[in-house]
């Protein structure tokens, strides 16, 4: 059991039959009144967000998520396989689980699979990734502006903000979390 006030970000716990999770969390202290916890709330299974308060003496069950790494092999129309590094076991997942930031992910990367009591709900594919830009527009010399970008085109098919240095073919690592360029590879 958790209570609401040792609420923290990425905490799990199952409430009304549903898994959440924390996303933010305020503790509040008025001048007058009760104190009470301020969160933004996420069904890990649904993906739904909500803001909720509750009284910091509520308590409710934790939840184990299960976070496992997967390779990711391939796409079959909505299915994504993902193969189990330990047992080489492949397993399908619908598109609909998938994240926005799975459009950094291409095949053989590993991420990982979250799964609650054998039900996959999410991918969290590595923070880091580096990939080659396959299309841009080129630089010009002499455009120096202070934080200039023009669009690029991955070889994931995810186009990002780019500086203006930056050509096609060069290899580049991005933030999955989001979607920032970070630096040449």
């Amino acid at each position: 059991m958790i209570s609401a006030g040792d609420f923290r970000n990425g905490v799990t716990f199952e409430m009304d039959g549903q898994v959440v999770s924390i996303i933010e969390f305020q503790h509040v202290k008025p001048g007058k009144g009760a104190a009470f916890v301020r969160t933004k709330i996420r069904n890990v299974i649904t993906g739904a967000v909500v803001e909720k308060t509750f009284n910091p003496n509520d308590k409710y069950p934790t939840a184990f998520i299960d976070r496992k790494d997967m390779e990711y092999s391939y796409s079959d129309g909505d299915l994504y396989y993902f193969m189990d590094t330990e047992t080489w076991e492949q397993i399908p997942i619908n598109k609909s689980v998938l994240g926005d930031n799975f459009k950094f992910v291409k095949e053989n990367m590993v991420c990982k699979v979250l799964s609650y009591k054998g039900s996959v709900f999410g991918i969290e594919p590595p923070n880091f990734v580096e990939l080659k830009v396959t299309k841009t527009d080129p630089g010009f010399k002499g455009d120096t502006a202070t934080n200039a970008t023009k669009p690029a085109t991955l070889e994931t098919g995810a186009e990002i903000k780019v500086p203006l240095f930056i050509d096609e073919g060069e290899t580049i690592q991005i933030d999955t979390r989001t979607g920032e360029y970070m630096g040449r590879a």
